[in-house]
């Protein structure tokens, strides 16, 4: 697991290549990061599952109750096919263009 913290967001990457494995190591940590916006990356895990992916629905829905951004960052999903209470987008400058638009609205009150 890489960390880079740049600003208001923390980008984590996943270097376990094995994704169920990296989020139980990430749940564990979660608490050092719950205040911060996430981009976590996911591109380097090839074999990813949409069951992959909903292990992130939970930790999502809570993310955001708490006024903070979760973007999931894999080009190996079919992005119609993700649910709607996540973000999934396929590379890493959507997943800050998507937390910097999230902010702004936080911003507005919406």
């Amino acid at each position: 697991m890489k960390v880079d913290k740049k600003g208001h967001t923390t980008t984590i990457r996943n270097t376990q290549f094995n994704t169920a494995d990296f989020h139980q190591k990430f749940m564990h940590e979660y608490n050092s990061y719950k205040s911060q916006n996430l981009i976590i990356d996911l591109t380097y895990d090839k074999a990813l599952s949409m069951a992959d992916i909903k292990l992130f629905l939970d930790l999502s829905k809570n993310h955001h109750i708490e006024k903070k951004s979760l973007v999931l960052v894999t080009d190996a999903i079919n992005l119609n096919d993700i649910p709607n209470k996540l973000t999934v987008v396929p590379t890493l400058l959507e997943a800050h263009d998507i937390i910097e638009m999230e902010e702004i609205e936080r911003d507005l009150g919406f």
